[in-house]
């Protein structure tokens, strides 16, 4: 029998084909003593159809906490008892934000709200700032605001929207046991308009919520269904005060055989270190991922955890020969 790591490389690496949900359920439960050989093939692959760039990406929340919905891993629900206050930033904070996000290097800057989606307000307030960061930041510019209408869709479209962050988070069979205040066809309907409108479409999930294996492989079997054209990997970082605060954190190897599987299920794809990477793999798994299919990071801070220093990761990057991604090489 043909070892499935030669079938891939065969058919992924040499004719850029996707893995299958079938192959990526097979890539999770291999033995940790194959892994370093599948973070070689995902490298090899990312290398083949990506190139050696990293994308690099800041993030900054317009408006935090008390959001109506219960996606159970997150502090920012109105509906647990968690932490995190309900606050807004001024036009002036979001505007040097962008500033300092753009020192890093970076050619993304993604405006967040938490929210179920946004208001006459918020869109108002994300015009303003959208203006404003234009005025003065040679950045490209992301939103993530929740679920969207036509009419809204078209408006950040036509504000000159980069690219629109929302993430299905876990796989179809596994979302209600996520999230019950929206469906999972909910925000898939958000990103299928995103896409029509001529956004780029970034939507990716977080690992390690409580789903099987087999749930984690039709998750990137559905990610490779949409093409987004920017898939982020989180990883729960359990937040006191949620559901899944007690939840414990994924192994190293298991986040990245995740990492290179999910790469080969989508060889063509931006594949971004997101949250909970520093609690999950720490500073050796950073490197193991960026070299196991990974091709962009976030620098700096989430939204309600701290990440690592933007300064860590792009020493890690030129210490890696991997260049960062100029602004218009993304555009």
């Amino acid at each position: 029998m043909t070892d499935l790591l030669d079938q891939l490389r065969e058919s992924v690496l040499g004719r850029g084909e996707p893995a299958t949900q079938e192959q990526v359920l097979e890539l999770l439960r291999l033995p940790d003593d194959r892994l370093e050989d599948l973070l070689e093939l995902a490298h090899e692959v990312r290398m083949r159809w990506c190139g050696p760039e990293v994308e690099v990406e800041g993030i900054i929340s317009l408006k935090t906490g008390g959001c109506p919905e219960d996606c159970h891993f997150c502090s920012q629900s109105g509906l647990f008892a968690s932490p995190v206050r309900s606050a807004w930033l001024d036009i002036p904070m979001l505007v040097e934000a962008a500033k300092q996000t753009a020192k890093t290097g970076a050619t993304e800057f993604c405006i967040v709200a938490a929210v179920r989606g946004p208001d006459e307000r918020l869109m108002t307030q994300v015009a303003a700032g959208i203006q404003a960061i234009k005025d003065e930041v040679d950045i490209n510019i992301a939103c993530s605001l929740g679920m969207l209408t036509q009419e809204q869709v078209d408006a950040l479209s036509a504000m000159g929207v980069h690219r629109y962050n929302h993430n299905l988070e876990t796989a179809r069979s596994y979302f209600p046991q996520v999230v019950t205040t929206h469906t999972w066809e909910e925000r898939a309907e958000t990103l299928r308009m995103v896409g029509e409108a001529g956004m780029e479409v970034c939507c990716g999930g977080i690992l390690g919520m409580g789903e099987t294996l087999e749930q984690r492989a039709e998750f990137a079997g559905q990610l490779a269904e949409i093409q987004p054209d920017e898939v982020p990997m989180n990883f729960l970082n359990p937040r006191p005060g949620t559901p899944f605060g007690e939840l414990e954190p994924l192994t190293g190897a298991d986040a990245l055989r995740a990492v290179a599987a999910f790469r080969l299920a989508l060889p063509r794809t931006v594949l971004r270190f997101a949250g909970g990477r520093e609690i999950t793999l720490g500073d050796l798994g950073a490197r193991q991922g960026l070299l196991g299919g990974i091709n962009a990071v976030i620098v700096g801070n989430y939204l309600t955890t701290l990440g690592r220093p933007a300064e860590a990761d792009l020493d890690l990057l030129g210490e890696l020969s991997m260049p960062v991604k100029a602004l218009n090489q993304t555009l």
